[in-house]
């Protein structure tokens, strides 16, 4: 399966991305010389991580008829200054009250389904190239 995305340069330090129907603002923080009109776009990669763990969770209460009423989830992250790969990163999921501790274990695999976070551990191929046509 083929996806394309579409990165268009919209002005200042705006990067934006169209993907099927939807268009993905990012910008740069006023301190890197952007506006800080939306998110950079390492704010969306992290967000993805947390976003993608969090619909598995839902998913998993969902699928179970389980209350979602109290259902956060949080995820910490920490990077080395001088070695990017050298992070710590930590989702802390909050259970709604009366969860039931037999699915504990469970929702924390279902978690870890999470295509963005599998991604990250089985990297893939890059390829950077200029289009002559």
């Amino acid at each position: 399966m083929k996806e394309t995305i579409e990165v268009s340069f919209p002005g200042g330090q705006r990067v934006d991305a169209r993907i099927r129907d939807f268009t993905i603002a990012t910008d740069q923080s006023i301190k890197a010389g952007g506006e800080q009109s939306a998110p950079q776009p390492y704010d969306l990669f992290l967000s993805s991580i947390a976003t993608c763990a969090g619909i598995f969770a839902l998913k998993f209460c969902q699928s179970r008829q389980l209350s979602t009423e109290g259902l956060e989830l949080f995820m910490d992250w920490e990077m080395s200054k001088t070695d990017p790969s050298d992070a710590q990163m930590t989702l802390r999921l909050v259970l709604p009250e009366g969860f039931p501790e037999k699915y504990h274990a469970g929702i924390l695999k279902a978690m870890d389904l999470c295509a963005v976070k599998r991604t990250i551990e089985q990297p893939p191929r890059f390829e950077s190239r200029i289009q002559t046509d």
